[in-house]
This record gives C-alpha cells, structure tokens and sequence, in this order.
C-alpha cells in the first residue's frame, strides 16, 4: 500500500506543469481520462447516488482505504460499504490529472452536487489494477467542499 501512495504522490509531482487556475468554479478545467478510469468515476457516481454501499464498496480493493474528510479512515469494503447508509445525491465527479504505470495509478479531481456554493471538494484516488485488468480504488481521499 504504501508503494502504491508514494508512486502516486512521486507521479503528482512529476506530471505535466501547474495550469494556471481558471474562473471554473472547482478551480482547474477538467479533462477526459481513459474508458477504464472513467468507468471508475461514473461507477462511483451511481453507487453513491442510489446509497448502494455493497455497490459502491466493490470499486474498492479487498483492503482499499476511504479517507474522507472529517471522518475517522475505514478500511476493507466491509467498513467503506457499511460507511455509505443512504442515498448520497447527485454527486458530479471529474477529474483534473491522471496517471497509470504497469497495475498502478491516480486520478486527482474535484466533486460538486448540483447545489454546490463555493469551490466544490477535491479528491484523489489511488488505484491498483485488479486481477481481471479492472481498476480497483486502493484509497479515496478527499477534502470536502461546502454541499
């Protein structure tokens, strides 16, 4: 785990120079990631939206992290399934970087609800590519932004 969170933060570091920040409300323009990275973020979407915590918690690694703002780490897709207990909302994911070597990768991006005042929230995903070649999110990490 801890070889998958210091190849993210060395690949953050290293990718392409800072964009200059825009008038977007979440600050950096967004870009398109891969089918298979997006699949990650709309998966993510719908879970939430619909509560499914079971569902929601199978985009995860067996021994995936969620770390979200505010709130004590849950680890394992028992703990992040049991984290999620009703409908969340119309989440709107995207992303703002990315990065993929070999079975590992991030994706560094912004989330907002439809009602969102403000700059929205910020997240980033560690990832690890499961044995059937699906990417599998081995840590969520976010700093929330007003609803």
């Amino acid at each position: 785990m801890r070889r998958i969170l210091a190849l993210a933060a060395a690949a953050a570091l290293a990718a392409t120079p800072a964009v200059a920040q825009t008038p977007d409300p979440l600050g950096l323009p967004p870009i398109t990631l891969p089918p298979a990275l997006d699949r990650v973020l709309r998966d993510y979407e719908a879970a939430w939206k619909a509560g499914d915590g079971r569902r929601l918690s199978g985009l995860f690694t067996e021994d995936g992290f969620s770390l979200h703002n505010g709130a004590l780490p849950n680890r394992g897709r028992a703990a992040i399934a049991a984290e999620l207990t009703g409908p969340g909302g119309d989440l709107l994911l995207r992303a703002f970087a990315y990065a993929t070597s070999d079975t590992v990768g991030y994706i560094v991006g912004g989330y907002r609800y439809p009602n969102t005042r403000g700059p929205g929230g910020k997240f980033l995903l560690a990832l690890r590519k499961g044995p059937d070649g699906r990417w599998l999110i081995a840590a969520d990490m976010d700093n929330s932004g007003g609803r």
